[in-house]
């Protein structure tokens, strides 16, 4: 599904959760999550009810990977101006390293449910599901391209993870980070051998461990 397609192509789960009764359906995703290097991301974000198949504002709204920057940026201030509540939630990579990814991927997640103005009544989750979750909840294999709201969360969490990689890129001027945003291309590889990891590394991951004094 690209930028282009209308967004009543992937609103189907969100509008038959809506005829069941469900008003505030929170779509979940994250970004960062195969990164050596910065936080792991989360955004939650709940869309108006039945009438996003009439939301011509969410055309293109799709999997954040499928858009450009510019078209990200362009769909996030919208999607941040329009939807009724949108939650970020952020995990540092100490944090990754101590708990273990899954279990900061859940920790991430309820950051960002708790940042909602709105307490949502049903959870779409790209992949996976939050463990105690209070609330019914669905986790949806490739939810960001068959769920509008999953995808809006996608687009929320990776420009907000892409503006503080952008910021870590002024603090730690010698990894490229404004490039690949910590991920695992072989110019980080090569600069990571180079200058050997920093404070933002996950210390953690195999190609970072490796160089950790």
């Amino acid at each position: 599904m690209t930028g282009g397609v209308h967004v009543w192509a992937n609103c189907r789960v969100e509008r038959q959760l809506g005829r069941a009764g469900y008003r505030f359906i929170a779509g979940l995703d994250e970004a960062g999550r195969g990164s050596w290097a910065g936080p792991l991301v989360a955004a939650a974000v709940i869309l108006p009810g039945l009438e996003i198949q009439r939301a011509w504002w969410l055309r293109g709204v799709a999997d954040s990977k499928l858009l450009s920057p510019e078209t990200r940026e362009r769909l996030a201030k919208i999607i941040l101006r329009r939807a009724l509540s949108v939650g970020v939630g952020v995990v540092a990579p100490e944090s990754i390293d101590l708990l273990g990814l899954t279990a900061a991927g859940h920790l991430c997640f309820w950051r960002a449910l708790r940042n909602l103005g709105i307490a949502p009544d049903y959870l779409l989750i790209d992949a996976f599901r939050i463990p105690d979750a209070r609330v019914p909840q669905r986790g949806i294999i490739g939810g960001d391209r068959k769920c509008v709201s999953i995808a809006a969360a996608s687009i929320v969490a990776k420009v907000a993870r892409d503006r503080m990689m952008r910021g870590l890129a002024l603090q730690y001027p010698d990894y490229g980070l404004d490039g690949h945003k910590g991920y695992g291309t072989p110019e980080h590889q090569r600069l990571l051998i180079d200058v050997g990891p920093s404070s933002i590394h996950r210390h953690s991951w195999a190609p970072v461990s490796a160089l950790v004094i």
